[in-house]
């Protein structure tokens, strides 16, 4: 054993004994392979774990329903009606939002279009939508979907901002000078928080800034942002933003979605909006008459009740988040993955780049690698560690994703991927 890798040994043990977040590792249900043997898991931000305490709450939930029936909608320790309620505070301190301006509901991209009803509004000075030229699929699709809705092609109405030619990042102040570029025709600017194939976490204050001042409606997804990273939505001020909770927020798979809409809009009642009637006023909402009268703030655009079983595994994560703290969750993700970036200079420089920022106002708890040798390398390196027990993901054309959480994972964690990955690519 050479005396650097004794030195990263070393460090890698001084790290974790110190480690004051420790004890919520043993909060969730790691994954195992048939055999029962713990996998490394760094795909929180496909996929959060099971917390633990979400069987005992789903349990909780199921015998409500079974002793209760319909009267578990008013009765019993956590009355159906008021539901998504509950979550609300701890989601605003995750978004650094009021819990008026945040809402419980739908799944992501449900959310996105629910906010483009409102906030996309074109005419015919105004009607271009601004994204990334490598967005996420579904975002991609439920903006072009949008603009034919209204009339519109992706020909004369999209426009998208890429990285420069042979980089692999976007560069903010490309971002800022296309939505200067088009500021008269554009309507909406719709962003990632984070990039979810590079791990790029984008400058949402200074781009929101631009797109306030030159009056241009803007939201963000916020899906590898929310419980990755600190968020200030309030003080930065987007008109909108939209999140899945099951990646860092370990909400299960498929778990119910997120939104924050901006305070200046709370008593907004001529905003257009799809309307349904959970996001009725809550005084009159059984009286069940025929006129919408919104509830201020994001509930009023709720459409239909809670589905009360697909949220109850979120409440034992929120909880966690609570008692860790979104500043020490920081710090130890930032020193997971400078101990990933050390590791990987000292031990892969020569076969392995890592496309996310080094800066750490740049990034968040993914890390994306590029295997150098071509994609057909890349591939057989990924799979070969996924059979080596380490789990992260894949994203086309030729990114290996790993995502060490600071809720769950060690340093101890991140050696032993980049260490599979080194004795992987010897075999290549």
């Amino acid at each position: 054993m050479t005396t650097r890798t004794n030195d990263f040994n070393l460090r890698a043990q001084q790290l974790d004994a110190q480690d004051v977040l420790a004890a919520f590792r043993a909060q969730f249900e790691l994954p195992i392979d048939e055999n029962g043997v713990p996998l490394t898991y760094l795909c929180g931000n496909s996929l959060g774990p099971l917390p633990k305490d979400a069987r005992r709450r789903m349990d909780q939930a199921l015998n409500d329903w079974s002793q209760r029936a319909v009267q578990g909608h008013h009765h019993g320790p956590r009355p159906w009606i008021p539901y998504h309620e509950e979550y609300a505070a701890p989601l605003a301190h995750l978004v650094g939002a009021e819990p008026q301006d945040v809402v419980l509901m739908n799944l992501l991209t449900v959310n996105l279009h629910l906010m483009m009803v409102s906030f996309y509004r074109p005419h015919a000075a105004r009607y271009q939508i601004l994204i990334e030229q490598g967005a996420f699929p579904s975002d991609h699709y439920a903006v072009e979907s949008q603009l034919q809705f209204h009339g519109y092609t992706a020909k004369d109405g999209l426009i998208t901002v890429g990285p420069r030619t042979d980089e692999d990042l976007l560069r903010t102040e490309d971002i800022i000078e296309a939505i200067e570029k088009h500021a008269e025709t554009l309507a909406l600017v719709l962003l990632p928080g984070v990039q979810y194939r590079t791990g790029q976490v984008l400058d949402i204050q200074a781009i929101t800034q631009v797109a306030r001042r030159l009056n241009i409606t803007i939201g963000w997804d916020l899906a590898h942002s929310i419980g990755n990273l600190p968020l200030s939505l309030a003080q930065w001020g987007p008109d909108f933003a939209v999140w899945c909770t099951y990646k860092y927020l370990c909400g299960g798979p498929g778990s119910v979605a997120g939104a924050y809409v901006n305070a200046r809009y709370r008593d907004d009642n001529k905003l257009p909006r799809f309307a349904g009637w959970w996001g009725h006023d809550k005084a009159t909402r059984f009286e069940m008459g025929p006129d919408f009268n919104p509830i201020p703030g994001a509930q009023g655009w709720q459409l239909s009740n809670s589905p009360v079983l697909a949220m109850v595994p979120l409440a034992a994560s929120l909880q966690l988040y609570e008692q860790a703290g979104v500043d020490r969750l920081r710090r130890k993700s930032l020193s997971l993955t400078e101990f990933a970036f050390d590791l990987l200079d000292a031990e892969l420089k020569a076969q392995v780049t890592c496309i996310t920022p080094r800066a750490a106002s740049a990034r968040g708890c993914q890390l994306s690698l590029r295997v150098h040798g071509g994609k057909d390398r890349a591939r057989q390196s990924f799979d070969a560690l996924t059979r080596r027990g380490i789990i992260g993901d894949w994203r086309e054309p030729d990114v290996i994703r790993l995502a060490p959480h600071p809720l769950y994972n060690s340093h101890a964690d991140v050696l032993a991927a980049i260490r599979g990955l080194a004795q992987v690519l010897q075999t290549l």
